[in-house]
């Protein structure tokens, strides 16, 4: 039998009852369909395991934890395939979300984007003191589509998560610690070793309780998440194919500035989303892009 190709792209090793995932992806882990898929299949392996007490998730690449999602995979990408897309990296974050084990996020270098909205999925997030936080999708003509815009205003406050995510600038850990998203910021080389101790503690607890602490505090902090990320969802998909995307994502790959916006086609791109001339709710019309369950 031959070898799993992405089984090195989410290393694994033990310290203790601590699950170490790596994300191995070079140069900067950009979160393509095959390192979702193998994180997934990590996070399965570390429930599956009585051993796990406990899941950090680092960073091999020495400039990132994460850079985001794929800009290439995604820039020709209509609705319907954002919306398949979207939904992969939705079900990332909330595989992280609700596995019953403590997850701690060890941050070094930029976590950006998807990056970001992975480690927001996390229960405590260590930083180190060279780490920046955002979510830049705005200047690639969408928005966090991973839970972003749901995750984020519960960690940091609306106004905040309102600056990050339209302004889409690049946050440090010691603004992110201050903002209440990064739970410790350390040196560089003492990032693994805190976050591998912070795992160890609550590897320590009671395992049943650690889990339903944890369901409870979601249940408490976002009893509706699962419609609030399909409202994100269907918002995110439909910003593929208008013109702001596709020049935000061309100019992106190209390495150059995009050109600048226009709003002379503002009624025609607008149709479907709340805000266009006639809609009669705040809500996105449902079932208008394909599910990736065929609902």
């Amino acid at each position: 039998m031959s070898a799993d190709p992405t089984a090195s792209l989410v290393r694994a090793e033990m310290r203790g009852p601590v699950r170490i995932l790596t994300l191995d992806h070079p140069p900067v882990n950009v979160l393509s369909k095959p390192v979702l898929e193998s994180l997934v299949e990590r996070l399965d392996e570390a429930e599956r395991d009585p051993a796990t007490r406990a899941v950090v998730l680092a960073s091999a690449a020495p400039k990132a934890f994460a850079a985001g999602a794929d800009i290439r995979e995604m820039a020709g990408m209509g609705p319907a395939e954002a919306q398949v897309h979207g939904h992969r990296g939705q079900s990332t974050t909330r595989h992280i979300e609700r596995l019953p084990l403590p997850v701690i996020a060890a941050v070094h270098g930029v976590c950006l984007g998807g990056g970001c909205e992975i480690a927001l999925a996390c229960d405590l997030i260590v930083a180190s003191d060279d780490a920046q936080f955002g979510q830049p999708e705005i200047n690639l003509g969408v928005m966090p589509g991973w839970g972003g815009t749901r995750r984020l205003p519960r960690r940091i406050g609306a106004a905040r998560a309102r600056r990050w995510i339209l302004t889409g600038r690049p946050v440090s850990a010691a603004d992110a610690a201050a903002a209440g998203l990064v739970d410790r910021v350390v040196a560089r080389a003492d990032l693994l070793p805190t976050a591998i101790a912070v795992a160890e503690e609550l590897a320590g607890k009671p395992p049943l309780a650690v889990a339903a602490a944890k369901f409870a505090l979601l249940a408490s902090i976002d009893p509706v998440v699962d419609a609030g990320l399909e409202y994100e969802l269907e918002l995110w998909a439909r910003l593929f194919g208008t013109r702001g995307q596709q020049e935000g994502m061309s100019a992106f790959l190209a390495k150059r500035a995009p050109a600048p916006p226009r709003r002379d086609d503002w009624d025609s791109e607008s149709a479907g989303f709340p805000w266009a001339r006639g809609e009669q709710s705040s809500e996105p019309k449902r079932n208008k892009v394909e599910r990736p369950d065929g609902g």
